[in-house]
């Protein structure tokens, strides 16, 4: 049966057997047509229904709400600031001295060049909303985005953690030398199946595998990566889990290992008695604030539930499986009581994120908004909506008011300190009030792996 590609604005996306679907009433027209005449396909079609619908009952989160004028204004105002080549630049605010001198160039002496990580985040807010490569009133802008993304990568070496020549930028500075890397990870497993064409869909691919191999190539025993210094790194970090696990189920060679590792590196600092992180010396900073850290482990744990939800039902193939020898079974069923123990410990941490958004000064964060907390209030979101519940939608409604009070009458959202830029604000404000709009990748009816957020 004909299926369209991955629903990034629907309610839910659904993993079954490793396989992302599209969830029922939005398959093809012309397919379903053509299948429905075909001799015996009905009781087929109704049967895939049927488990379909099973599927579905593992995704609590609520249709999505409608786009508001706000998101409306917002997305209008990233399309009017994108460059003639393809990228985004900030949006304006200060640069780091490129020139050999010391301290910041000011706003209205910097060049607002095009960067890969403004760029990455910009083409996320934009598929979030549901538009399209193909048609739609932003399919101009997402190719030429994806285009400028790609033609980074591709001029970038093999051997260094860069995707980007721009060494000057205010997400660098602030949260990671590397962040571009991370971004551009995710944005190209992101748009998988998005492509015009196969052959643009295999240059994907095999941009996505470069940038997967830079990151294993410098990924750290520990999870983290030398270099990645920052006022605020944790929230690279971040990124970097969310992108490695978004690309395993996209289908990129991310090994195992670098899960594990990556993993280990969001749990560091976890006390699993009260759910909270303490500082770990040589950690990513955090610039203490424990928003930046909470947010940022908690969303690279959640994406990771997706990835062991998968896993636990290749080892347990293994352990139920004939042909198997018992030395695999049993390191098969050691691999599954580590993944358990992974998951209870996660809970913990999920239980007391409810309890922290309702303190206000944790809400904060930095005392007023930057695009840390934007990209903080992102990771929330989105991590809470997967379990859903009361707690989201009190906090869906709180942080919206919010965000929806803050926007600039042009569109745009500014930052008030460290990460000033509009562009890298405004996405994260869009992609905060479209947290409902994040796919929820779900393994089948009855395993008791949660739902995440992709």
């Amino acid at each position: 049966m004909k299926r369209t590609k991955n629903a990034r604005y629907a309610a839910a996306a659904l993993l079954a057997a490793g396989t992302l679907m599209a969830i029922p009433g939005q398959a093809d027209q012309t397919g379903e047509k053509d299948r429905d005449d075909k001799p015996g396909n009905k009781e087929a079609a109704s049967a895939e229904s049927a488990e379909e619908a099973k599927l579905l009952e593992c995704v609590k989160a609520p249709p999505p709400k409608p786009i508001s004028e706000q998101i409306q204004k917002g997305l209008a105002y990233l399309a009017r600031i994108q460059n003639a080549d393809g990228g985004w630049g900030q949006g304006g605010g200060w640069r780091i001295n490129a020139t050999g001198g010391s301290g910041r160039v000011a706003a209205d002496q910097a060049e607002d060049r095009s960067d890969v990580g403004n760029s990455c985040v910009t083409m996320m807010a934009f598929l979030r909303s549901g538009a399209e490569f193909r048609t739609g009133p932003y399919a101009e802008n997402l190719r030429k985005g994806a285009e400028y993304v790609m033609k980074a990568v591709e001029a970038a070496d093999e051997d260094s953690l860069y995707v980007t020549h721009v060494r000057d930028t205010q997400l660098q500075s602030k949260i990671g030398r590397y962040v571009d890397t991370f971004l551009a990870a995710q944005i190209l497993a992101e748009m998988k199946d998005q492509m015009a064409t196969p052959e643009a869909e295999e240059r994907r691919k095999k941009l996505l595998d470069k940038v997967v191999a830079k990151i294993g190539k410098h990924q750290k025993d520990d999870g983290a990566f030398a270099g990645n210094s920052g006022w605020a790194s944790v929230l690279s970090q971040g990124l970097c889990s969310r992108s490695l696990n978004a690309a395993k189920l996209a289908g990129a060679q991310v090994s195992d290992e670098m899960l594990e590792r990556d993993n280990d590196q969001n749990l560091a600092g976890l006390d699993p008695d009260s759910g909270t992180f303490g500082a770990v010396a040589g950690s990513p900073s955090s610039a203490g604030v424990s928003l930046y850290t909470t947010s940022s482990k908690l969303r690279g744990m959640q994406e990771n539930t997706v990835v062991n939800a998968q896993r636990r039902k290749e080892l347990e193939a293994v352990v139920q499986s004939g042909e198997a020898s018992d030395e695999k079974k049993e390191e098969a069923r050691k691999d599954l009581k580590k993944i358990d123990g992974i998951e209870a410990t996660k809970q913990v941490a999920y239980q007391a994120i409810n309890s922290a958004v309702q303190n206000d000064n944790f809400v904060k964060g930095f005392g007023n908004n930057g695009g840390e907390e934007f990209l903080s209030y992102m990771n929330i979101s989105e991590t809470m909506r997967a379990k859903g519940g009361q707690e989201w939608s009190d906090w869906d409604k709180k942080i919206s008011d919010s965000i929806n009070a803050a926007q600039n009458e042009d569109g745009s959202w500014a930052g008030h300190h460290c990460i000033t830029g509009r562009t890298f604000c405004t996405a994260g404000a869009l992609l905060t009030l479209m947290a409902d709009r994040a796919p929820i990748p779900a393994v089948e009816a009855g395993d008791e792996t949660a739902k995440v957020a992709n």
